[in-house]
């Protein structure tokens, strides 16, 4: 039998809805400006640096922890495809839409290289690699994926579109939206070449990683 979460204390959730105002503004503050002071996301979280400072231990960890809790939606999301049995294009797809919904490449191309990650985040980053490979090579042998392309493909891809900003925040996800439906197209074209080069590795996607 599944069992309710006991409700936390007053004291314990306004503990967890300080920390998801200062997750939100240090991600709004360095996707904005990696080089960006830690001071920075207290003043905009409204929290005293002191009260920032008793959550994380600094700029690293702070960064450490908006990287984490991106893989896990990355992760989520893979897994949710993998659940879905019916067609393997179609996961997919939904899965490329809800990751780039999400936003979460734009921590990777902002955020790659300003930190040192832990064991524990490389664990997850592989993880959530190896699900997304099994997402994409199953569409592969159902023969929905244009020849010569791989996952580290679609990795580019969600860069790519997570580097699109136009306007405001609702104006610039239409806009992603709109070319993630070009880029699927691009995808899905089984009757057109293999592109022109090898594609990437996934050692060139994740030195990326590497401190700048």
């Amino acid at each position: 039998m599944e069992t309710t979460p006991a409700p936390m204390s007053g004291r314990k959730a306004q503990a967890a809805r300080n920390d998801q105002v200062i997750l939100e503004a240090a991600r709004a503050v360095f996707v904005a400006d990696p080089d960006a002071p830690i001071s920075a996301v207290a003043e905009r979280a409204g929290v005293g640096i002191s009260a920032l400072y008793r959550r994380y231990a600094g700029k690293e960890d702070l960064l450490r922890r908006l990287c984490s809790d991106g893989l896990r939606t990355y992760i989520a999301e893979a897994e949710a495809a993998l659940a879905d049995q019916d067609d393997p294009w179609e996961a997919l797809a939904g899965f490329m839409r809800r990751v780039v919904d999400a936003d979460v490449h734009s921590l990777t191309i902002n955020l790659a290289g300003t930190f040192t990650p832990t064991e524990e985040l490389r664990r997850e980053a592989a993880r959530a690699g190896g699900l997304a490979e099994q997402v994409f090579d199953r569409a592969v042998r159902a023969g929905a994926v244009r020849p010569g392309l791989n996952t580290s493909d679609m990795s580019l891809i969600f860069d790519q579109l997570a580097a699109l900003h136009l306007g405001d925040e609702e104006r610039t996800a239409q806009i992603r939206r709109r070319h993630l439906a070009l880029m699927l197209d691009a995808l899905r074209l089984t009757s057109a070449p293999p592109p022109p080069g090898p594609p990437p590795t996934a050692e060139e996607v994740t030195r990326r990683w590497t401190a700048r």
